[in-house]
């Protein structure tokens, strides 16, 4: 900091401590709701909180709280917030960070620490806080200087949703939070130094454009960049204009109408077989906010082999990275999708590719036997569900078979309504993202699918919807084990289901009704109606143990690795 800067601060308005810098940077920044854990070295910063109008929703376990921060942020687009003390607390919220980083979501986590001088000595509750999250955010700070404390909650909370989003951190010494008389924050400005690309260069366009309109086979693969980006409506309006065929990634699911014509829904390792044929078989590819992930792509030598990439993205250290890019155009997908569409001279001459996939529709439907002297098949009560909820109904999942029988059994309309766990996949995302997601849209209905295994994980996040009063609806696809674990065991490891199977996980209606939620038991194709009517009905969070046919797994399958066109149907297509 500058004398000059100094000396404004020294005349500028001041507050009582470090800690209530803290809170007024980030009503400052218009934060209405953060989610968080109590502890001794962040109380200052709660205690400051305690006089906030912000809606502080204290959560059962730090992991929670990020992962409820994470999906407020995919709801809103903006950055959500988490709290929690030094140390363990710390720590717990790594894995929350973690997710958040790998599917760029807008997050920010404030984490106490022990006073500075004690900083490297042990103390006790002692991590290295931003080292250990330096590899999964945008930037890990530390705040040392309790004069600029809130000015750097600021940054890190507009870093967090500049350019390309995802987590930061700013890690507050107790001695910094303790400190009296400390300057007011000024309105929360991201760093100088990050420079967001706005248009991608003219010329690159005018080429990718030409490209475009001289396909015979054109594909649009809409990405979770579309949805953060803020770019649907472009992206919608471009595709039907040129009538181009859009398939998605999973983070992009909601980017395109699923019930629209030209729509080939997810591709991928779990997607559809017509969106991997057409992926498969194009050969102009234009490829909005997607980083190419392996699960997308299975083998990069065999990923659309015949199509010429144009890769639209706001971080230029993904063009090229996993997939060639022969059009690299960076900047805002909003933008550069109206660059192209003020530079495509004609719609492509592709009738004959649109009948093609609409006739590979009607060859790989997404289909399923459901006879009635079986046991209960997971994607009849998805499709239950879907049926009886609005079109805004948010869905969020753990990770895991349920996670895929959601995404493929649901028809999406709108952007920001699936919420999941995408690049590090996991497991106990689901009931936590619900809590995140119902206070980031209150008059939106929440529906979190999840499976046994997943919500073992955090299921102690039912007691903060139950006190919290959330009109939630958790449905536990249980199938007694790790179902995809146990999927790939058979398929790969000769059935050896070494730690797979749970037949000793509780009954989860049960367990509901101790929470202080309604717990329901569904396992009967005649009872699916009336359950998912009582769950809606119900005035708070609801659970339902839906025991469904354990054998049921999940197809179309990629194998890891291999080509997209040579998708799986059944085990023995493996």
């Amino acid at each position: 900091m500058s004398e000059t800067e100094r000396t404004n601060r020294e005349e500028s308005k001041r507050l009582p401590t470090g800690a209530a810098s803290v809170i007024a940077a980030l009503e400052n920044a218009g934060v209405e709701a953060a989610f968080g854990v109590q502890g001794g070295a962040i109380m200052p910063v709660y205690d400051a909180l305690y006089a906030s109008d912000i809606h502080h929703v204290t959560m059962a376990h730090e992991q929670g709280a990020a992962h409820a921060a994470d999906a407020y942020g995919a709801v809103t687009g903006d950055p959500g917030v988490c709290l929690a003390t030094s140390g363990p607390g710390a720590t717990n919220l790594v894995t929350g960070i973690a997710d958040a980083d790998m599917d760029s979501e807008p997050l920010l986590a404030l984490t106490g620490q022990v006073a500075t001088d004690m900083v490297g000595n042990d103390a006790f509750q002692e991590a290295d806080t931003t080292g250990i999250t330096r590899p999964v955010t945008k930037a890990s700070y530390f705040a040392s200087d309790p004069d600029t404390v809130g000015d750097t909650v600021g940054e890190a909370f507009e870093l967090a949703r500049q350019g390309r989003q995802g987590p930061t951190l700013v890690d507050l010494p107790k001695d910094v939070s303790n400190a009296e008389d400390v300057a007011e924050p000024g309105p929360a400005t991201g760093p100088e130094t990050q420079v967001v690309p706005d248009e991608a260069d003219p010329e690159a366009v005018s080429e990718a454009a030409h490209a475009l309109a001289n396909a015979e086979k054109p594909v649009i693969l809409a990405g979770g960049g579309v949805i953060k980006g803020e770019a649907t409506a472009e992206l919608r309006r471009f595709a039907i204009e040129h009538e181009i065929p859009v398939v998605t990634t999973m983070p992009g699911v909601g980017a395109f109408d699923e019930t629209h014509d030209l729509a080939m829904e997810m591709a991928g390792m779990h997607g559809t077989g017509y969106a991997n044929m057409a992926i498969t078989h194009c050969d102009v590819m234009l490829a909005v906010g997607t980083r190419f992930d392996d699960r997308l792509t299975g083998g990069v030598d065999t990923f659309a082999p015949e199509a010429e990439i144009i890769h639209v993205d706001i971080d230029p250290s993904e063009i090229s990275k996993n997939i060639h890019a022969d059009y690299p155009l960076v900047g805002d997908a909003s933008r550069v999708l109206r660059q192209l569409e003020d530079a495509v001279p004609r719609t492509p001459d592709a009738d004959g590719w649109r009948d093609q996939c609409l006739h590979w529709k009607e060859e790989y439907p997404m289909d399923y036997d459901a006879p009635e002297d079986e046991p209960l098949k997971p994607q009849f009560v998805v499709e239950a569900f879907d049926e009886a909820t609005p079109e805004d109904t948010i869905v969020t999942t753990g990770v895991g078979q349920h996670q895929m029988w959601a995404v493929q059994y649901w028809t999406f309309t709108q952007p920001r309504t699936w919420i999941s766990s995408h690049g590090l996949g996991t497991m106990g995302y689901g009931l936590p993202a619900a809590i995140g997601a119902k206070v980031a849209a209150p008059d939106q209905e929440v529906v979190c699918f999840d499976g046994d295994g997943s919500f073992l994980m955090t299921m102690q996040g039912l007691a903060v919807a139950v006190r919290e009063n959330l009109d939630i609806t958790v449905c536990v696809l249980n199938n007694e084990a790790v179902g995809m674990v146990r999927q790939w065991q058979d398929a790969f490891f000769e059935g050896r289901r070494m730690a797979s199977e749970y037949p000793w996980a509780p009954d989860f209606a049960t367990l509901a009704e101790a929470f202080g939620a309604q717990g329901l038991t569904l396992s009967e194709y005649d009872d699916v109606a009336d359950t998912v009517a009582a769950a809606r009905d119900y005035d708070g969070p609801s659970v339902i143990d839906c025991q469904i046919d354990p054998r049921e797994d999940v197809y179309p399958m990629v194998a890891s690795g291999g080509a997209n066109g040579l998708f799986a149907l059944q085990e023995d297509h493996l």
